[in-house]
């Protein structure tokens, strides 16, 4: 008998205006210790599916079909009363989400969190729980584990938050661990670091492994088989080897070719500069003691210089605390800096804020989270409105109108979606109307900062080509950070690698990708060539 077996599962939303099918009579089974795959865009119901699992969902606005079966260990769980759901929850079945920051309570230390399963199902005193937290906090190789007891989430980095979220799922050595796009937001180097961790834990304690992803790196390098979804019906299931080498559905070969491909707009050696950051440092102050005296610094960026052409982009890479955002919002003179800055010509470092706020038009960011930098109380003409008033463009309500629905036009947009919100549409159309914010303005230096990190790949290439052709028809400059280096290979002319707040290596993309000459620059290309050449092979196929 399989461990876990979902039979015809269906799952309804009753949402104002109707009723909405997330999921569509979507059936597989799961064995003990194996590692099941379940991949797909987002709005596919992949989320949905593992939520159904440990009944998550939000109840009565969700309901199942009364076909609907998941049976787990011989348990029927949809139905299931409370207290047989709490004794599976955390205990038998545990969940890794996608982004632990939103998983993990801000206001309870890291001890307090762990600590609170293993009161609820092991009855541990606070002594046995406390020697078990450190002891699980070492498995998943949180360095530094007992100084870390006290530490807030935030005092933590992405990687080590969701190490956390893996020792918290561990406590209690579950028969099935749920990963929701455990990697999505990480590092490349961090990513293969918790991959790799999943694997010898699950080998450890024979867990079963649902693994819930939209990267099929990772699941060629991670699972036995592979369940492919779409629109909430299951359109393919095979072994992974076979659904590589011989796809059977168009959706699955749509996936198996989607990510980001092509270079860079050809860019003219001899244009002028447009940006210029000479020995450019942004330094914190490290206070301590009763009177709070500065004790030392965190160099978030130490002496760091180059030039950007017009028309050209530049990749700044770099794993999580390198430096790569601090640096992009000192340019736009966002926080305070030392050091030389100059746009086409002008010195900006020492500039009042009146000063800035006319070159403000022609330097423009886009950020990583569209759904957090964008307004949820403003309609999306109003949010690209937005810059149009601060600068005074447009005389009137209707010229700022024809340059909405142009600017929305020019990134892929219906103007007649302007006057919804942005929880109305999907990631990747949230971040085409970023674009079209900050395009509105006719900037000639945008900032992007991990603008496509938390898209599926088939939405990164498209948002990717958007940028390309935006670059082209405008001439703009691009500092593009990233930490995917298969998108600022797509995009870059030159690159820039960050690490501990320092330029460590800097030269054209191409050469830089082909030979790496420092050794942290290679260990960034190995940890993403190792995720990168199993998909080469299949689109290959």
């Amino acid at each position: 008998m399989p461990l876990l077996s979902v039979r015809d599962l269906h799952v309804t939303f009753d949402v104002p205006g109707g009723a909405v099918e997330a999921v569509k009579g979507a059936s597989f089974t799961l064995d003990k210790g194996e590692t099941l795959a379940l991949v797909g865009e987002s709005g596919s119901g992949k989320s949905v599916t593992a939520l159904s699992i440990l009944q998550l969902l939000p109840y009565p606005m969700a309901s199942h079909a009364p076909s609907s079966s998941i049976v787990f260990d011989g348990t029927e769980l949809v139905g299931a009363g409370e207290t047989t759901m709490r004794d599976i929850r955390g205990n038998r079945i545990a969940m890794v989400f996608q982004e632990p920051m939103t998983s993990l309570n801000p206001l309870h230390t890291i001890e307090k969190q762990i600590a609170e399963t293993l009161h609820l199902h092991k009855r541990l005193t606070p002594a046995a729980a406390r020697k078990r937290i450190v002891e699980l906090l070492r498995l998943v190789g949180l360095p530094e584990a007992e100084e870390r007891l006290d530490a807030y989430p935030h005092q933590l980095s992405g990687g080590q938050r969701q190490r956390v979220m893996i020792a918290m799922a561990l406590a209690n050595e579950p028969d099935m661990l749920i990963a929701d796009e455990p990697t999505t937001a990480l590092d490349v180097t961090i990513q293969a670091q918790i991959l790799k961790l999943l694997k010898e834990l699950q080998s450890r304690f024979g867990m079963a492994l649902l693994l819930i992803t939209h990267d099929l790196g990772i699941v060629r390098k991670m699972a036995d088989r592979v369940l492919v979804m779409t629109k909430g019906e299951v359109v393919e299931a095979a072994p992974t080897e076979e659904l590589f080498e011989r796809p059977q559905h168009a959706y699955t070969r749509h996936l198996l070719a989607a990510e980001p491909k092509g270079a860079p707009p050809v860019a003219d050696p001899a244009a002028p500069t447009l940006l210029d950051a000479r020995g450019l440092k942004v330094w914190f102050p490290i206070r301590s003691g009763l009177w709070r005296r500065v004790t030392g610094h965190v160099k978030a960026v130490d002496g760091v210089g180059f030039e950007l052409r017009r028309g050209e982009t530049l990749g700044v890479v770099g794993e999580s605390g390198s430096g790569k955002t601090t640096l992009g919002l000192a340019l736009l003179r966002l926080i305070a800096s030392e050091g030389e800055i100059r746009f086409d010509g002008q010195r900006l470092d020492g500039l009042s804020e009146r000063r800035m706020r006319p070159l403000r038009r022609e330097m423009q960011i886009m950020f990583q989270d569209p759904f957090s930098s964008l307004s949820p109380r403003l309609s999306v003409a109003q949010i690209v409105e937005e810059g149009l008033k601060v600068h005074r463009i447009g005389s009137t309500a209707a010229e700022r109108r024809a340059l909405i629905d142009a600017a929305l036009v020019e990134v892929g947009l219906d103007p007649d979606a302007a006057e919804r919100y942005p929880h109305e549409f999907s990631g990747g159309q949230r971040q085409r109307v970023a674009v079209a914010r900050a395009m509105v303005l006719k900037p000639r230096f945008v900032v992007l900062d991990e603008p496509t990190s938390a898209l599926d790949m088939s939405v990164q290439a498209q948002v990717v080509d958007l940028l390309r052709e935006l670059q082209r028809r405008h001439g703009l400059s691009y500092l593009f950070i990233s930490h995917d280096l298969r998108v600022v290979r797509a995009l870059a002319h030159q690159v820039v690698v960050m690490k501990d707040g320092k330029i460590v290596e800097a030269g054209p993309a191409q050469q830089l990708f082909a030979a790496p000459r420092h050794p942290y620059t290679r260990a960034l290309m190995a940890a993403a060539f190792e995720l990168e050449v199993v998909e080469s092979a299949a689109t290959a196929q």
